[in-house]
């Protein structure tokens, strides 16, 4: 793996040389996008708006826009000199319970890594972590850009977790939702007596990328000319209709004698 990135943990007055590395790859297939025509690729271009003529990389910049339509343009020093401080360090404001932190406001997790130089405060940190049980709020600038992420540990390792900021996430007030009196007590009751039927311990392992694998038998067969067929969706809907009819169909018998 390549970090992404270089520069340290501010925790406290203790600093932690680290690099970030990206913790997740797609498990999606990678399919190319062809004209149908001939099946040639398509290939995208950066196009000057004004010439149409196609634009380099390296003759690219970043620019805003004023409201008289003239652009400011940026360089990589102009990122750096607006926070200077955090373009190098994940600054740790606060420790906090991660149940307190909703997940709508998750993101992207990485990897961090210790400079050898780190090794032993990573590692006390790593355990510091584990054993409070908290999680470190902290903000850096990744990309150009001011960055919210928790610090968390497992048994192993340090993982950051981008997080959105509070501005990022929509307010659901525009949604039409049921209110809380709309809820019956024997529902409630039956209802919590099914989440209890089907809970059990997570194991990220008992779930696949199920559509991926599928598709790529797809895939497969039709390169052999194979003709596929295709399946009958449907919708499924309870044959009946009283919410409280659906809840004890979905215990099974040895559940509803327990209770």
């Amino acid at each position: 793996m390549r970090p992404i990135w270089t520069g340290s943990i501010g925790f406290g007055l203790v600093n932690i040389p680290v690099k970030i590395y990206s913790a997740t790859e797609s498990s999606n297939l990678d399919l190319d996008m062809l004209d149908k025509k001939d099946h040639s690729n398509i290939r995208f271009k950066r196009v000057n708006e004004k010439t149409g003529k196609e634009v380099a990389w390296e003759n690219i910049v970043k620019g805003y826009k004023l409201p008289n339509d003239d652009y400011v343009v940026l360089d990589e020093k102009d990122f750096e000199r607006a926070s200077a401080k955090k373009t190098k360090s994940i600054d740790i404001a606060e420790f906090v319970n991660e149940a307190d932190i909703e997940s709508v406001y998750y993101e992207t997790p990485y990897y961090l890594e210790p400079d050898k130089s780190g090794t032993r405060a990573y590692a006390l940190f790593r355990e510091a972590l584990l054993k409070s049980k908290k999680v470190g709020i902290a903000t850096f600038v990744m990309r150009s850009k001011e960055t919210l992420a928790i610090l968390k540990a497992n048994e192993k390792v340090i993982i950051l977790n981008r997080i959105r900021f509070e501005e990022e996430i929509r307010k659901p007030d525009e949604l039409t939702l049921p209110a809380k009196s709309e809820v019956k007590a024997t529902e409630l009751k039956m209802a919590m007596l099914l989440i209890e039927q089907l809970s059990g311990k997570f194991n990220i392992k008992k779930y696949k990328d199920t559509y991926s694998s599928e598709l790529l038998k797809v895939i497969k067969a039709k390169a052999k000319g194979v003709k596929v067929k295709e399946p009958k969706l449907k919708v499924v809907y309870s044959k009946s209709k009283d919410l409280m009819d659906q809840l004890k169909a979905s215990l099974t018998p040895q559940r509803k004698k327990a209770s």
